[in-house]
């Protein structure tokens, strides 16, 4: 797609000129300011090109900050070619597909007061908005207006710099679903609290709020619904407001501190005072500004092509804002939470608003790597978790969610530990993921009384009996289930094995060659299968859903990332499997969406991409470019991750291939562009691709220093003619985890001609259970 002039513009202007993004890893540039959160926002129910909106948050920020250009409750709540901004919204959205919770907006305005959302919105323009990480500002031009928000963890500042006027408000919407307002005018204060959700909220859930204001009011007054404000100082229900109005002459600036908790109005208060306290705005911006560039920094990039440099730390910067930290500080420092599960508060970390489904992939295997201590905390937030509600999240947001499919939990957990995290109850969360792979009764059930299929493993009885799901048992999207389960037996069996558990290392390293059972050898494909034995008809391995989940039969079969060497024999051996493969990108676009009934939008990505049916756009197909390294090819794969970050990302609006998702898409360039890519969690292993940097220099945990050199690199010269670890010469497709957290030096050198003499012999193969051991 081509950027209009405005999104051009926009790039430049909000995220740096080109001579200066040239000095890209020095000093002259900030890292963070090499960030466009609009990546991803030109994005719609029907195409997504990453389905973002640009987040003004610290990393990992309990709270987020965006401006609404949407309609009133759409998850699609700012979008590139939005015309008007009604407020700018504090928001815990993880994704448009689950919406947001406990949201609540500010807005300013001159004039007659406009409490309607449809009404209020004013014009603006990309060329009078800056978007960063750690602050936003954008001219309302139908109030004369500019406003501004700058977070920290639980808080926030707001400053609206308004015109002359005797009528200046600003708004504080509660949004519908559930709110309250109360106007101190005496301490210049709004209080209240907000409870809209779309599921996965105990019954006690608020979300508590406060805003002091730094000037006095000439009036307050509340609403509810869309009514017209009265002097009414504090008002209770499904949609109420309050609107504070000032006197102001041109340039006056109103600021606003604002902070929120789940747990107390007390707490609340307490989160602003700890965060904010008499700190500026400027301050503020200041303090996050610094808490992004110290995450950035971990991994400094050099290149002559600034877009490189813009789309890596836009991609890292998404990296890093999920799971979503859900706990508090009390008065003492203690570390507490609000549980969505129980609806208590208990001591101890809880993270939320994650799909695992999506970010065991990359995201998860990316924290053991760089951040073993915040991983260290997730998990002890899913020892919470499982204590307070019974299971582990597949989906939470900020609870148990019905949402995908799958055992991921236990891929994360066991990629952690093996990995060398520590500092949590292995023990607990390993009981949780037996439970998982033993029963599917007692998951716990949404309000209407419906079990939570996306917990656990729905059909895990069918599976242990029969070795797979059935296709003919009311079960959908069986085969897809299969596969996972199989996934996330693997990776019970590596925890298993080390805690010392042998006996059910070998029952679930067993159970991880599942798989097999799905596999057809008259149509070569994964395929569903019925109770009975026999093979579900009729069969299109074109047809996406039904059997698989959000792809088709050529999508899924690869997915059996830990036994590569135990598909490839299936499929007929090393050659028969490469040309397999380089047929997923030469195979016409061809579709069958009947199952769906319409065109999904992860089908017209594939389609419009000119990449076959290669659907990057969506994450089960992700890794099977890094396959070709299992068959002695691995030129195939370099040449093509390669391709796919060239063609598939920039940091325009239009960035991603397809859904962002909690930063796995993000997670896929980000490691690529390193060079090397976490295929099977649990190994220790990451298979080498094709570096996109002259240079890269990562701080490890610790205080290490890895270097990743590559020689002549260039848009052309995509090929490895060699790699040295520390020095000494590999053929090994795969760098260890062990290998890459000891810091030292990679060098690849790096030509336009593949050597296909590198990495060829079977022994240089990343691991699989079906291969000889090393």
């Amino acid at each position: 797609m081509m950027l209009s002039a405005a999104a051009s513009a926009l790039v430049l202007t909000s995220i740096g000129t080109p001579a200066a993004l040239a000095q890209s890893g020095t000093q002259q540039t900030a890292l963070v300011d090499y960030v466009n959160p609009l990546m991803g926002t030109d994005s719609s129910y029907r195409l997504s090109y990453g389905n973002t909106y640009p987040a003004v948050a610290v990393p990992f920020g309990m709270n987020s900050w965006t401006p609404v250009t949407g309609e009133p409750g759409s998850g699609w709540g700012y979008t590139y070619d939005g015309e008007k901004i009604s407020g700018i919204k504090q928001t815990h959205q993880p994704s448009p597909w689950m919406n947001d919770y406990a949201a609540f907006a500010l807005m300013a305005e001159t004039g007659p007061v406009k409490v309607k959302q449809q009404e209020r919105g004013s014009w603006f323009s990309h060329k009078a908005e800056v978007a960063r990480p750690y602050s936003y500002k954008v001219y309302l031009a139908d109030y004369d207006v500019t406003a501004e928000v700058a977070p920290t963890e639980r808080a926030a500042q707001f400053r609206f710099t308004f015109p002359e006027s005797d009528d200046a408000h600003i708004l504080l919407d509660g949004l519908a679903g559930g709110s309250m307002v109360k106007v101190d005018v005496k301490n210049r204060r709004i209080t209240g609290y907000v409870r809209n959700n779309n599921g996965g909220v105990p019954d006690n859930f608020h979300n508590y709020f406060v805003a002091e204001f730094d000037r006095d009011f000439t009036l307050a007054r509340t609403w509810a619904g869309d009514n017209q404000p009265t002097n009414e100082l504090a008002r209770e229900g499904d949609h109420v407001g309050a609107v504070l109005s000032f006197k102001t002459k041109k340039g006056d600036k109103v600021h606003v501190k604002v902070a929120s908790s789940f747990i107390s109005p007390e707490q609340a208060l307490l989160n602003l005072r700890t965060e904010i306290g008499s700190d500026s705005f400027d301050a503020t911006q200041a303090k996050a500004k610094a808490a992004w560039e110290k995450q950035l920094s971990r991994i400094r990039v050099t290149d002559p092509d600034p877009e490189k440099v813009r789309t890596f730390y836009s991609s890292l910067y998404r990296m890093l804002q999920f799971p979503r930290i859900f706990y508090e500080k009390d008065a003492t420092g203690k570390i507490v939470h609000y549980s969505p599960y129980d609806g208590k508060v208990h001591d101890g970390y809880m993270f939320t608003d994650n799909g695992f489904w999506d970010t065991w992939r990359a995201v998860f295997p990316f924290f053991a790597l760089m951040y073993p201590e915040l991983d260290s905390q997730i998990m002890q937030g899913l020892v919470n978790t499982y204590k307070e509600g019974g299971w582990l999240p597949e989906w939470a947001s900020p609870g148990y969610r019905d949402v995908m499919i799958g055992s991921n939990s236990a891929n994360l957990i066991a990629d952690a530990y093996v990995n060398g995290v520590r500092g949590f109850d292995v023990e607990t969360l390993y009981e949780a993921m037996i439970k998982n792979a033993t029963t599917s009764e007692g998951r716990p059930k949404d309000k209407a009384g419906k079990v939570i299929g996306a917990v656990g493993r729905e059909g895990a009885e069918y599976y242990n009996r029969l070795g797979y799901v059935p296709y003919d048992v009311g079960i959908n999207e069986n085969a897809a289930r299969t596969l996972e389960y199989a996934t996330a037996d693997f990776s019970i069996a590596q925890l298993a094995k080390a805690l010392g558990k042998d006996a059910d290392a070998k029952k679930y390293g067993e159970r991880a060659l599942n798989y097999q059972k799905l596999y057809d050898n008259q149509s070569g494909w994964i395929r569903g299968r019925n109770q009975d034995g026999s093979w579900a008809t009729p069969f299109n391995p074109y047809k996406w859903g039904d059997a698989f989940t959000e792809g088709n039969a050529l999508h899924y079969s690869w997915a059996v990332m830990q036994d590569v060497e135990g598909l490839m024999t299936l499929m007929g051996g090393r050659q028969k499997f490469v040309e397999r493969l380089d047929a997923v990108f030469t195979t016409p676009p061809i579709f069958d969406e009947s199952y769906y009934g319409q065109v999904i939008h992860e089908i017209r990505e594939m389609q419009i991409v000119d990449m076959g049916q290669y659907a990057h756009g969506n994450q089960p197909i992700q890794h099977m470019p890094y396959l070709y390294n299992w068959a002695g090819a691995p030129w195939k794969t370099q040449q093509h991750v390669r391709d796919i970050m060239a063609k598939l990302y920039s940091s325009a609006p239009d960035g991603y291939p397809g859904d962002e998702d909690n930063g796995q898409t993000s997670a896929w360039y980000v490691f690529s562009a390193l060079g090397f890519y976490p295929v099977a969690s649990a190994t220790g292993e990451y298979a080498i691709g094709s570096p996109l940097f002259q240079k890269a220099v990562l701080t490890m945990p610790g205080g290490k220093t890895l270097t990743i050199n590559a020689a002549n690199n260039s848009a052309t010269n995509v090929y490895l003619q060699s790699v040295a670890l520390g020095g000494k010469p590999q053929t090994k497709t795969y760098f260890t985890h062990r290998a890459l957290s000891q810091g030292g030096t990679v060098d690849f050198v790096m030509g336009a001609q593949p050597n296909k003499q590198w990495g060829t012999a079977p022994a240089d193969a990343p691991f699989s259970i079906s291969a000889p051991a090393k």
